[in-house]
């Protein structure tokens, strides 16, 4: 399970990408680099990253442009985009936000601010990432020592069954397919079919039910799981 957040910093100038880069992968991101918006568009329908951080000003297509065709399409729309600009007029800050930007910094800006709001924006969509607790029902989660506990009672999980669980939890109700769990929990194992994570779904429920609670995964019919 990726629980290293990916960064896309979408950045024509050398000189911010390699300080954005370097303070990201010392903040202990991965970060992936884009010079223009065809290379950002081509790369999030690669891999989908966690956040955006995005320069207004790109060679052809422009920043703002980017983040509107992200916000409208449905499996990017979630992806929190932070707008980097040098513009300082308050009305490019507002059109910035009601294009669907999380967020807006203006340049030159202090590299701690911005860390501190990457981890605002990924402690919303992705709270895994940033170490915190995870809650669902009498679930509690630790996400930094993987440990769970249900209704206060310690449950010991495999590492697959422990990744299969956050990303359920993560997302509560959000139905996802067999190929979407086996991106997020095997990543880039190629030779795992989709029957594997049906045996591990069956291995976590079996966990989860051993004091008698009910399983709370449900099985959406030619789909997948989610988590009620």
């Amino acid at each position: 399970m990726r629980l290293k957040a990916s960064i896309l910093i979408v950045e024509d100038e050398a000189s911010q990408q390699a300080v954005l880069v370097y303070n990201l992968t010392s903040a202990g991101y991965e970060a992936v680099q884009a010079t223009d918006g065809h290379d950002a568009l081509r790369l999030i329908d690669e891999k989908l990253p966690d956040l955006i951080l995005l320069d207004w000003m790109l060679p052809g297509v422009s920043g703002i442009e980017i983040c509107r065709q992200l916000k409208v399409r449905k499996d990017t729309q979630a992806v929190p985009i932070i707008m980097l600009s040098a513009r300082s007029e308050e009305v490019d800050k507002v059109r910035s936000l009601e294009t669907g930007a999380d967020d807006y910094l203006q340049k030159p800006y202090g590299i701690q601010e911005l860390l501190a709001r990457i981890k605002l924006q990924l402690k919303r969509v992705r709270p895994a990432t940033t170490g915190a607790e995870l809650r669902h029902r009498d679930l509690r989660m630790d996400t930094a020592a993987q440990r769970l506990w249900r209704a206060d009672r310690e449950i010991a999980l495999g590492p697959r069954e422990f990744a299969l669980l956050l990303a359920l939890i993560e997302r509560p109700g959000k139905v996802f397919d067999r190929g979407a769990l086996l991106d997020q929990v095997w990543e880039q194992d190629l030779d795992v079919e989709t029957r594997t994570v049906d045996v591990h779904i069956a291995r976590l429920r079996k966990a989860l039910m051993q004091f008698g609670a009910d399983t709370m995964i449900r099985t959406v019919r030619g789909t997948g799981y989610a988590l009620d």
